[in-house]
């Protein structure tokens, strides 16, 4: 009875977009690809390494050692080293996809690493032309402001001419007490 009703709101919501979707179960077992991609790029980093190719040197000489030296009963791997040769082929394998796999994963990061440093130039740049019409325009505007120079030279003139016509108006009293009337231009 149970099974009906589940299949019947199977039916009902199949069609409509507002309703997700029941996981299906699926042949592969599920993975964090992060995760993965982790795991790949630390194999990747151990397989760039001095450490890796001196411990596989190692292994390799060790086993070629062995297989020669040892009495026949002892030994795994007869003089063409067949078993070697596929060990080494199967580790080849295995790194191939695990570098590449690493590799894009570090394109990617150095892509997003792009794209943020395009954006913070963008930014810098306006930032830089902001900056620079607002210099230009305190510029425009200080050439308009009176500067202590400026302010210094016309008070200088006005002492003068008030020196000049304080010399006049002297003058004009001397001759008006001389004369006994005003001065002629008066």
């Amino acid at each position: 009875m149970e099974v009906a009703r589940e299949r019947e709101r199977e039916r009902s919501t199949r069609g409509r977009l507002d309703v997700p979707r029941a996981p299906r179960r699926r042949l592969l077992p599920e993975y964090d690809p992060d995760a993965f991609g982790r795991l790949s790029e630390e194999i990747a980093r151990f397989l760039g390494t001095g450490r890796f190719i001196v411990w596989m040197t190692f292994v390799v000489t060790v086993w070629i050692i062995w297989n020669v030296v040892m009495p026949a009963p002892l030994r795994f791997d007869e003089y063409p080293f067949i078993f070697l040769t596929l060990a080494l082929s199967l580790q080849a394998s295995y790194a191939a996809p695990l570098i590449l796999l690493a590799q894009n994963r570090q394109d990617d990061r150095d892509r997003v690493n792009l794209e943020q440093d395009r954006k913070q130039n963008e930014r810098s740049i306006a930032d830089t032309e902001f900056l620079t019409r607002e210099i230009a325009s305190l510029r425009m505007g200080l050439g308009e402001v009176a500067t202590r120079d400026w302010i210094r030279s016309e008070l200088q003139e006005l002492v003068k001419d008030l020196e000049q016509t304080g010399r006049m108006d002297r003058d004009a009293e001397q001759t008006v007490t001389r004369t006994g009337g005003p001065p002629p231009g008066m």
